[in-house]
């Protein structure tokens, strides 16, 4: 039943309003819902034609189920990142840069870069260009100076946000990772380094939040 903006399907009261609110409809997080419940919820963002869905933290097996139900959703298995369709690029001349410190950092920057496109932004990637060898972030001095916004993508002492930030204009949105060995806690020293950075300019968003930081940056891209 819909009511006051939100359908309630018991389990969940979809908010089918906040495409109206907001711009974008509300993100589905697959982590820890079943298939069944996830079915239902995409359902009634379709039959009120919500014209952009996220479903995020979507793995392999629900979105086997889910494409079974829903021929036209589209999957990113990097990113466990699930979508209908990308906005066009509202703006050419607008680029947010999304960094990865190392490989390992990828599937969070993925995510980002998959929010920000599907948002409608011109999105460039440069991925493993963390600090223990400067040269190669430094290798890319053009991108940064260029971008409008930078996600920065680092776990282990994150600190390459820092060192971006200090060599550009542009706000940095900052995502500490997981990764990292055991005195870096599931991410939280990189959350930690992030949070206790000294160069200004710097956003942190939860870790492993790349959808969170792709978000951000799209909102602030396009004012």
């Amino acid at each position: 039943m819909k009511k006051k903006g939100f359908v309630d399907l018991k389990f969940a009261k979809v908010d089918i309003d906040r495409q109206a609110r907001r711009g974008f409809s509300e993100a589905i997080y697959c982590e820890n819902k079943s298939k069944e419940q996830i079915a239902k919820i995409l359902s009634q963002f379709i039959k009120y034609n919500q014209k952009v869905i996220f479903l995020t933290r979507l793995d392999r097996e629900k979105f086997l189920y889910l494409k079974s139900k829903f021929p036209f959703l589209q999957y990113n298995e990097t990113a466990r990142f699930g979508f209908l369709k990308k906005n066009k690029i509202k703006n050419k001349n607008r680029e947010v840069l999304v960094l990865s410190a190392g490989t390992i950092d990828i599937p969070v920057a993925e995510e980002a870069v998959l929010t920000l496109e599907i948002m409608g932004n011109k999105v460039r990637k440069v991925y493993d260009v963390g600090v223990a060898g400067t040269h190669r972030i430094l290798n890319h001095l053009e991108f940064l100076r260029k971008a409008n916004v930078i996600v920065v993508v680092a776990g282990m002492e994150a600190a390459l946000a820092s060192l971006v930030s200090g060599l550009v204009k542009a706000p940095v949105i900052a995502v500490p990772t997981s990764c990292g060995y055991g005195a870096n806690f599931k991410g939280l020293s990189a959350l930690l380094t992030m949070i206790n950075s000294c160069s200004p300019g710097i956003a942190v968003v939860n870790i492993d939040n790349g959808f969170g930081a792709g978000y951000i940056a799209s909102l602030i891209n396009n004012r």
